[in-house]
């Protein structure tokens, strides 16, 4: 497997402490907001994203989220189809600059949510958690159905600029896995979801961001998932993290204290025979820390990574 970390877009100490630690895959967010640059379908800001990488001694692998507002796309709004052929020429920037996957996926409206980013973990660490009585209920603005037409529309767009690129996009699930939330349905939300996308957009190209919280989350049995759509070559990245609760009110763990046996996870995977980039994800927030990027600040993430060579190495499982 490939070890990748969440980094920003721009050079920060996050670039040195992974480095540190024996990391050098990148995986970024390369959105103007971000960037500094115009949206990834722009080959030159896309081709400078990855010379900055380049240049600190990290390989730029994938691209994760929105690269730019996809609210049409994802609304069936007029425009959409304009948006399309941006999204078919950044897939076509990733080939060229062979940055071979793209992490993405469909919440309309609100993307990863929690409603709380404050939770006390061990030793006083924060984490965050999401329980559905606190988030707001709010008039429908699109049905599932829609959503659906929507998200098949887009793909069968999308998909053959991606196998023309020789680039991979693994969709992401919604996160948390309930519908509506907040006046917006949600349809990645079951394992049957996915299987029916595969089977309506069938390519080499299409396949899973394998979030394994979330699955969970979702009520599935994990480990037999991950055998299904692992030795079916369907997982494209695996998201390594664990959570405490259900669907509709949970909240992050670190990644060593869930009650996942995350030794029995990266089993599975070496079994079904995943070899694709893997991440921790959602780590607390620790001691001396802001928590203003909740999930995503760096001593949480660097004590996961460990956590994760280490069971990776006790296993057996090779990874760079």
């Amino acid at each position: 497997m490939i070890l990748g970390t969440m980094l920003p877009a721009k050079p920060d100490i996050k670039w040195k402490l992974a480095k540190q630690v024996g990391v050098s895959h990148a995986v970024t967010k390369a959105a103007p907001e971000l960037s500094g640059l115009k949206a990834p379908y722009d080959f030159e800001s896309l081709k400078e994203v990855k010379e900055r990488f380049s240049e600190a001694g990290l390989k730029l692998h994938a691209l994760e989220g929105d690269e730019f507002d996809m609210t049409k796309i994802k609304l069936g709004l007029p425009g959409r189809d304009a948006d399309i052929e941006a999204y078919r020429m950044m897939l076509k920037n990733m080939g060229r600059l062979e940055i071979p996957l793209l992490c993405l996926n469909f919440m309309a409206g609100v993307g990863w949510y929690r409603t709380k980013v404050d939770i006390p973990e061990r030793g006083g660490a924060l984490t965050s958690g999401f329980d559905m009585k606190d988030a707001a209920a709010k008039e429908l603005v699109i049905s599932e159905e829609k959503l659906w037409d929507n998200l098949l529309y887009f793909l069968k767009a999308v998909v053959p600029a991606a196998e023309e690129a020789g680039v991979k996009m693994g969709l992401h699930p919604d996160d948390p896995p309930v519908s509506p939330l907040m006046g917006y349905s949600r349809i990645l939300t079951s394992a049957d979801a996915y299987r029916k996308i595969l089977a309506e957009v069938k390519s080499p190209a299409l396949g899973i961001t394998f979030c394994q919280a979330t699955f969970k989350a979702m009520g599935e049995d994990v480990i037999p998932l991950i055998h299904e759509f692992g030795k079916a070559g369907k997982i494209f990245f695996v998201h390594f993290r664990d959570i405490e609760g259900k669907k509709t009110s949970f909240r992050e763990t670190f990644h060593d204290n869930g009650p996942s046996d995350m030794a029995k996870l990266m089993t599975a995977y070496r079994d079904a025979g995943v070899d694709c980039l893997i991440r921790t994800d959602h780590a607390p927030t620790m001691a001396g820390e802001r928590n203003d990027n909740p999930g995503y600040e760096m001593t949480g993430t660097i004590f996961a990574i460990g956590y994760l060579k280490g069971i990776m190495d006790s296993i057996n499982l090779q990874y760079k």
